[in-house]
């Protein structure tokens, strides 16, 4: 999750608008197999500070057994550079069923006249979230778990930008704290969602100031409920703590989100 602006970062903003019509979100293992949602429009405000990129290849049993989903609703393409405004893997829980559903990426609040809003909408400061007025809605009604099993971030070194890729280890799945929202002024709703960051914890440190909330398998229930408390909220909102997350620097081949093989994830020579 590159909290500055990675190298690439305009080129996952650019093309052609995709239509009103064809914003209709879909359960797992439905339609075409997520990819990138172009926007037309220029970047401000968040965005240009928080950019993002992470991967999701892990088997879908894995997944499944991770996020308490029926394994059969799991059909994902692994993705090893997964950039902004694409449909990303997300669990859900409404009226006490939880499943896998794919978001776009870059929350669009219900409000909104432009869904193109999103684009500066992929991030949240958990800080401030509950109270945006963005965001503090789906901060109260619509938490959701993010998929992934590892994340970028960019260091400016030798005059450039080194990307590096976090990842637990043996490579285990884990969830971005996330929020989501339902946007629809014609055409069918479009679902979409922001992953929260707080402050780098010490395996960051030195290379950015910021990271993705990562929620401890132990806390989905509680990030999931409706009704938790936002005291029991905001303790879940804090640099992971676990010594199992772990770096090294990669090739800048992952610096364009048009590359998406296993080379993203290769250590740099």
């Amino acid at each position: 999750m590159n909290c500055s602006k990675e190298p690439g970062a305009n080129e996952a903003q650019k093309g052609v608008r995709r239509s009103i019509a064809s914003r209709v979100n879909r359960p797992v293992g439905e339609g075409p197999k997520a990819g990138t949602i172009t926007v037309g429009s220029r970047v401000l405000g968040e965005v240009r500070d928080m950019c993002g990129r992470y991967t999701l290849s892990t088997p879908a049993g894995r997944l499944a057994e991770e996020f308490q989903v029926d394994e059969g609703s799991v059909d994902l393409t692994p993705s090893y550079n997964i950039a902004p405004t694409q449909e990303v893997a997300a669990v859900l829980e409404e009226e006490g069923e939880r499943r896998l559903e794919m978001l776009r990426w870059g929350l669009i609040p219900s409000w909104a006249d432009d869904p193109e809003i999103g684009a500066r909408m992929i991030n949240a400061r958990s800080e401030t979230a509950a109270e945006k007025p963005s965001f503090r809605s789906a901060f109260r009604r619509r938490r959701c778990l993010i998929a992934a099993d590892g994340f970028y971030e960019w260091k400016r070194e030798n005059g450039g930008k080194q990307p590096y890729y976090f990842h637990m280890q043996e490579g285990r799945p884990f969830a971005f704290a996330g929020l989501w929202e339902s946007w629809d002024k014609g055409g069918g709703a479009l679902r979409s969602c922001t992953i929260l960051t707080t402050r780098a914890n010490s395996v960051l440190d030195g290379i950015h100031d910021r990271m993705p909330v990562i929620l401890p398998s132990g806390a989905y229930d509680l990030w999931l409920d409706p009704d938790a408390d936002r005291e029991q909220l905001a303790d879940l909102l804090i640099p992971y703590p676990g010594d199992d997350l772990e770096t090294y620097p990669v090739s800048r081949f992952v610096n364009s989100p048009r590359n998406n093989d296993e080379r993203c994830i290769e250590p740099a020579a």
